[in-house]
């Protein structure tokens, strides 16, 4: 289903989501375009394993400054990412990291780091690639990367259940739970859920719950709400602690966040969150 163009960086782009999506934790939305001239942008962190399946010109650039062209993953809390391209035909699906992990350990493997999607992928990528590129609709493009993940889960080794529990009380509680009274839940100790969190998802449940939280912060920030009640409601000690959060995770203020273009489309393109 597509949608007007929408203007992303300056240029405008078609924005297209799959009329009702078929496997949970997976989210999906084709971008389409041109701009006259190259253009970069800061790429918001997002509680999920992000897929850019690129058959346009979009290259990813990670904090160190490597640069990774073509299809790519960026793991759970990466840190200051920045894409850009003038030529856009982009699927990019976001799985929760519960998914991920069941399709290759992407979860622990790629957290922190954007690398080439065929390292998630396997020997499959290119004929995934191809199957995609010769797609005659959006449609036929979602529906071919929907069949082949929920293979790929079905073929994987599943998370622990306590850890797949833990991962959605983090996420319904906006990343305001603490780490002792969730253990409890599970009847595990702290340093089980630790354990064991920390190497099926990739991250410790601390920083998993700071990023959940910061994602819920930068979504209120990009709707309008100013950064003192967007502290209060998030559970930031005060405006400064958001700050230090918003540096640490995406390299922007809160008023550059609040202007973010990478948000500005996700009423669009990503109405309902898939990382749950």
């Amino acid at each position: 289903m597509s949608g007007a163009p929408f203007r992303i960086g300056g240029a405008a782009v078609e924005v297209a989501v799959p009329a009702r999506p078929q496997v949970a934790g997976v989210s999906m939305a084709g971008f389409r375009g041109r701009a006259a001239r190259t253009v970069e942008l800061p790429v918001v962190p997002y509680p999920a394993v992000t897929i850019f399946l690129d058959f346009g010109d979009v290259r990813l650039i990670d904090g160190a400054g490597e640069c990774v062209r073509g299809s790519s993953v960026i793991g759970l809390a990466p840190g200051n990412v920045r894409g850009g391209g003038r030529e856009v035909d982009l699927l990019q699906i976001r799985l929760s990291p519960i998914v991920a992990q069941a399709i290759s350990g992407a979860a622990a493997e790629s957290a922190g780091a954007v690398v080439a999607f065929e390292e998630l992928w396997g020997r499959d990528t290119a004929r995934l690639g191809a199957r995609l590129r010769a797609a005659r609709s959006w449609d036929e493009r979602f529906a071919i990367a929907e069949f082949a993940i929920a293979r790929r889960q079905q073929e994987g080794a599943a998370v622990d259940p306590e850890v797949a529990y833990a991962w959605r009380r983090i996420v319904r509680s906006h990343g305001r739970i603490r780490v002792d009274p969730l253990a409890g839940e599970l009847g595990w100790s702290r340093k089980r859920l630790w354990s064991r969190f920390r190497s099926q998802v990739g991250l410790t449940p601390k920083r998993a719950a700071q990023l959940v939280r910061f994602d819920h912060a930068a979504h209120r920030l990009a709707g309008g709400v100013g950064a003192a009640r967007v502290s209060a409601e998030c559970g930031y000690v005060d405006q400064s602690h958001l700050h230090r959060d918003a540096k640490a995770f995406a390299g922007l203020t809160p008023t550059a966040l609040a202007a973010a273009p990478w948000l500005a489309v996700d009423p669009v393109a990503w109405a309902a969150p898939g990382y749950a």
